[in-house]
């Protein structure tokens, strides 16, 4: 139990820093870098990057992080390391929040993008642009802050973890 317990904690933890890493290098490099760009590139950049996001690489962390947070709350509840509890819920409650601000924010934001077609094509691009960046950055940076927040209550429930471990020998 123990193994599996520290198997889970270390899998989740690892999981939720690759998707902190990935918004927050989205809100402190790639949107400022493409909010230099012409409305054609910013639209078409962004067209792109969500289909090319929606692969195994992203999926698999940003998905599996739930049932790991699950996992891991359940196994510290009725196992060793119950120290690391409150820790895990906070990770698990914004991990949460910040998958709700992705689905229904950032997600719809993206879909709409993508319905407007060809960027080529799109009669009025900056309109298109305005309503679409300002609200999508604000959030990725709301998601980028929560996830980062998740991330450290695990780091810090690893610590916990280790140090409860560390009595029991």
């Amino acid at each position: 139990m123990r193994s599996l317990q520290q198997a889970t904690l270390i899998l989740t933890t690892l999981a939720t820093g690759l998707m902190a890493g990935l918004f927050a290098a989205f809100a402190y490099s790639v949107m400022p870098g493409l909010a230099r760009s012409s409305d054609r590139t910013f639209v078409e950049a962004m067209q792109n990057i969500n289909k090319a996001i929606l692969n195994p690489v992203f999926m698999v962390p940003f998905m599996a992080s739930i049932p790991l947070l699950g996992l891991a709350v359940v196994l510290a509840w009725r196992g060793h390391g119950r120290a690391a509890l409150p820790w895990l819920i906070a990770a698990a409650v914004l991990y949460l929040l910040a998958f709700m601000v992705t689905s229904g924010l950032n997600v719809p934001l993206n879909d709409r993008l993508a319905k407007a077609g060809d960027p080529g094509r799109v009669k009025d691009l900056p309109a298109l642009r305005a309503d679409f960046e300002s609200t999508w950055v604000a959030w990725n940076i709301v998601r980028a802050v929560l996830h980062t927040a998740a991330f450290g209550c695990l780091l810090w429930a690893l610590v916990v973890f280790g140090a409860h471990r560390a009595h029991e020998m």
